[in-house]
């Protein structure tokens, strides 16, 4: 475990080698370096949880401290990694998922002239994410946290010469960090009133200090969900991600899958000692999930881009997360985290495989009938779209979805419980009609070329987890496995079992076998191929833009903004800079004017320059 510290050390040191050397090295030692970097990290960290596994630390902890990094009166921040459970869990999804999506790009941007920049920017984003993870301080956790966010900026802008792409970069950037100054007021105000910013120092001193419901923990567990709601793209905060898939499609799959959406779950997650001291915020974290997933459920039905399909299904299932983080659920919600990262790598890659042979046509009404032209990928975004419908027993997302609805259910609270069921329907629908529009019917476009190892291998893989990892933790009428909740018993508490009636285990059951018979039934009487053609009415243009949220920021936000912007251009206050600047700029041409090129009069300026100087020094 003393291995732990190279875990983050060597995607970092990829980053900077490719960063530094990359144009100069090649596509193929590019694409060695970046994805060895993380494939390594992997190893170790796979290492590792196999020795946690036979002989786990005192305690089930491990704290690796590296060195101070500041040191006041009263206050202190260590380079610190703390491995517990959770910590592990993190690491062995983002190393693992990362080393297969790092495989996938390199066959699937081997044309970009851009190649070792993409890896140095991937490389970078999963060592800030790792930071994140293993952070054993908050201030340590900051800082990862805002690494993710820039090389999200990078990563989304990364085909900066079309003008969109920039504006999308630049909203998941503000839209964030404007989600950040929030949680930085938290940890300010976490500092100022409990001492300390390491992560279980903090969080005992709240549990002694901080009465239940008080103030103080209501208000700062508000504070650091607004930063995970920004990172997570949940309601209100929600409207960059759709926006983001203007990146290549393995970042989309990174940032979806494994990373940047999930960090806003494990921050609840890793600090729910604080927000149970908060009810009313557990409230409202379990309400914004219900309203997220429903939301992004409807809007994924009226998409015409198949990354945008895929996005909204993050959003929402993100949702579920926040549901289960609400009602106490932690262990729901990261076993939802751990399937979800598997299926929806799986659907993002396998999307990029479907537009790599397409010329990167991402319209799903221009494909049709690439069942039987691209069998690899279909089978590959079925068993992803399965899993992300919950289908039973066939699907990992079934066991995690099942678990949540649940324990939503013996929360208990009848609203909360048919959100999800509804959003369940939903995701069965909108995921299914993608299936139907893009393999079934004619073929609209003869696809190209072929697929290489590098494609394949992480499909083939993806696909097998995302059959069988569900089995980590079974319904009670499926034996009432606990392998998953068990494990992270020492990081969220022992999980309460809690037993759901037959009819609430059946609803969940039946809302996506409902739901692809739906999607079914209206790809069969043609549908959502006449979607294609007919403009959408009120209803369907506002779901299409996610339910109008983009257009109402911009009359209440950023026009008022741009518009103050405006007025405030001629500043008053700016006078003195200006002023100070434009006296600068008139001293310079002023002496520019006595450079004539005269060596008498440069002679006689010295001269007079010396006379005046004596005179100083002799009459002062």
């Amino acid at each position: 475990m003393t291995l732990l510290w190279l875990i983050p050390v060597l995607p970092l040191l990829g980053a900077t080698v490719l960063g530094l050397a990359g144009p100069t090295i090649g596509h193929r030692a590019s694409a060695v370096i970046g994805t060895a970097s993380v494939g390594i990290a992997a190893l170790i960290a796979i290492t590792i949880g196999v020795q946690w596994l036979q002989h786990p630390p005192p305690g089930e902890v491990f704290n690796q401290n590296l060195w101070t990094w500041v040191s006041l009166p009263g206050f202190s921040v260590n380079i610190s990694l703390y491995l517990d459970p959770l910590a592990m869990l993190m690491t062995l999804v983002i190393t693992i998922i990362g080393t297969l999506i790092h495989l996938f790009s390199t066959e699937y941007m081997q044309d970009d002239p851009g190649y070792s920049r993409f890896f140095a920017y991937l490389n970078l984003f999963v060592a800030a994410m790792l930071l994140l993870v293993l952070a054993g301080d908050l201030v340590i956790l900051f800082v990862g946290w805002e690494g993710v966010g820039v090389c999200s900026y990078l990563l989304v802008g990364f085909w900066f010469s079309d003008s969109e792409n920039g504006a999308a970069a630049q909203k998941s950037f503000i839209v964030t960090r404007i989600a950040d100054i929030a949680m930085l007021a938290g940890l300010l105000l976490l500092s100022t009133q409990l001492g300390s910013l390491n992560i279980q120092a903090m969080l005992a001193a709240a549990s002694a200090q901080w009465p239940q419901g008080g103030m103080l923990p209501e208000l700062a567990a508000a504070l650091l969900l607004i930063g995970g709601l920004g990172k997570s793209a949940q309601v209100p905060l929600q409207t960059w991600l759709p926006d983001a898939m203007a990146g290549p499609t393995p970042v989309s799959a990174l940032i979806h899958a494994a990373t940047m959406v999930t960090a806003g779950v494990y921050l609840v997650a890793r600090t729910h000692v604080l927000f149970l001291l908060a009810p009313e915020v557990m409230r409202a974290i379990a309400i914004g999930g219900a309203l997220t997933l429903l939301i992004a459920a409807l809007a994924g039905l009226m998409q015409s881009d198949i990354k945008r399909v895929l996005a909204y299904s993050t959003m929402s299932q993100i949702g579920y997360m926040f549901l289960a983080l609400g009602v106490g659920a932690w262990s729901a919600a990261m076993f939802h985290f751990l399937t979800h990262a598997v299926f929806k790598a799986l659907l993002f890659l396998s999307a990029g495989a479907i537009s790599m042979r397409l010329h990167h046509e991402q319209n799903i009404f221009t494909m049709g009938g690439l069942r039987t032209r691209l069998p690899a990928a279909f089978w590959a975004f079925l068993i992803g779209a399965a899993s992300l419908a919950a289908l039973p027993l066939v699907s990992a997302g079934f066991f995690s979805k099942e678990m949540i609805l649940g324990e939503v259910w013996a929360y208990p609270n009848a609203a909360l419980w048919a959100a999800g069921i509804t959003g369940a329907l939903l995701t069965a629908i909108y995921i299914f009609r993608a299936v139907f529009i893009v393999f079934f019917g004619p073929v609209t476009t003869e696809p190209s070329g072929a697929y290489g190892i590098r494609i394949l291998l992480p499909l083939a893989l993806l696909a097998l987890a995302a059959l069988t990892i569900g089995w980590l933790e079974t319904p009670a009428f499926l034996g009432g496995r606990k392998i998953f909740s068990g494990f992270l018993t020492a990081s969220t508490g022992a999980a309460g079992h809690h037993p759901v009636p037959v009819l609430i285990t059946l609803a969940g059951c039946l809302a996506p076998l409902a739901g692809i018979a739906i999607a079914f039934a209206l790809h069969r009487s043609g549908f959502w191929q006449a979607q294609a053609t007919r403009s959408p009415n009120p209803l369907g243009r506002l779901l299409r833009s996610g339910c109008g949220f983009d257009a109402v920021y911009d009359v209440l936000l950023v026009r008022p903004y741009l518009s103050l912007v405006a007025a405030l251009r001629h500043d008053p206050v700016d006078l003195i800079s200006t002023g100070l600047a434009g006296a600068a700029i008139a001293a310079h041409r002023r002496l520019r004017a006595t450079q004539t090129g005269r060596l008498r009069r440069y002679i006689a300026w010295i001269t007079a320059g010396s006379v005046a100087t004596i005179a100083m020094l002799l009459f002062a």
